[in-house]
């Protein structure tokens, strides 16, 4: 049987405060019906003053080796760390690095991957990919992101929608037959809406203009109405074709683990490929749109609830600003997150 990367521990963190759509609706022209109706969020989590990504990337990360080393019963120690991220402690360096010498990992490979809110399934994609390649034998990918840190006080169309978080797994080699081996992925992009999910400002293409940043290019924008139909129609296209790739119908799936967006583009894509809503994973009404973090932390809540359990076939996909889109799928191994 060849060689693959398996799954074999789960984490997740959250920021101590948070804020309800009532807290919100304090502040801004909404109300806790307004938000519900529209994204089906009812709160989310979001950092202190001077806490930062890799501040819960390292919760996160210690949650997802202490479930590997029960799983397993042996030493968690991995030899590759992968951050997915868009919001880095630093513009530079990466934020991987000192995540993992505060994991006490000192000298392992370590770098951060940006795809927004697909980060998670390439950062997945990259270190299976090197565990399948004999790079390393195990591997910590972790999804962790801050989006209160860059959206703008005053936009509810943004704060409605964004918590912070951070996700976390564990791969280890293996082999393409074992509960948790991941099994495929399909990834993809389009550059032609790049500005339809970004930051303006802060970046080359600002700072060597002699124009200066107009007034709120700094914060996170997102055109809405673009990027549902694209979000609807990229990550149903490509679980269909890893779907295909692999040989699994979608009817035989037990569980779509999809970028918590909006619950309308969760049931969206389930309709698209023929999926029962009660088979849609969503955990966003507790935690908004945590961006990178988002499927992993919809795993760790789906195994804590019990409608995720061994042997159940899963499929995750995402969509972010790029834009970027990803798809991965796996049979469920046995394991406790917590």
């Amino acid at each position: 049987m060849s060689r693959a990367a398996v799954l074999c521990g789960l984490g997740g963190a959250l920021p101590a405060t948070a804020v309800t759509n009532d807290d919100l609706a304090a502040e801004l022209d909404t109300s806790d019906r307004w938000i519900r109706t529209r994204t089906g969020i009812g709160v989310r989590h979001v950092v202190a003053p001077g806490e930062a990504t890799s501040d819960l990337a390292v919760r996160a990360g210690q949650e997802a080796l202490a479930s590997a080393l029960r799983a397993g019963g042996q030493d968690a120690a991995v030899d590759l760390v992968v951050l997915a991220t868009s919001t880095p402690d630093r513009p530079c360096p990466a934020t991987a690095p000192d995540v993992a010498h505060r994991l006490g990992l000192p000298g392992v490979p370590a770098f951060d991957v940006a795809a927004v809110c697909t980060g998670f399934v390439y950062a997945l994609a990259t270190a299976s990919s090197m565990i399948t390649a004999g790079v390393a034998q195990r591997a910590l990918v972790i999804g962790a992101d801050t989006f209160s840190t860059i959206l703008d006080p005053d936009d509810r169309t943004t704060r409605v929608i964004f918590g912070d978080g951070a996700g976390a797994v564990v791969l280890r080699a293996g082999t393409a037959d074992e509960p948790g081996a991941l099994l495929g992925f399909d990834l993809g992009s389009d550059g032609s809406g790049a500005d339809l999910i970004t930051v303006r400002a802060g970046g080359s293409r600002q700072r060597s203009s002699t124009e200066p940043p107009g007034a709120g290019d700094h914060f996170f924008t997102m055109d809405g109405r673009p990027v549902f139909t694209r979000a609807v129609l990229d990550m149903s296209r490509s679980s269909q074709e890893l779907l295909d790739r692999i040989g699994w119908k979608a009817g035989e799936l037990d569980k779509v683990v999809a970028h918590q967006a909006n619950i309308r583009i969760l049931h969206a894509v389930g309709g698209q490929l023929g999926v029962d809503e009660d088979r849609i994973v969503a955990n966003l009404d507790r935690v908004g749109n945590t961006v990178a973090a988002s499927i992993p932390l919809a795993l760790r809540d789906a195994v804590a609830d019990g409608g995720l359990r061994p042997g159940h076939r899963v499929l995750l996909t995402g969509f972010g600003g790029g834009l970027t889109w990803g798809s991965a799928a796996l049979v469920w191994p046995d394991l406790d997150p917590r």
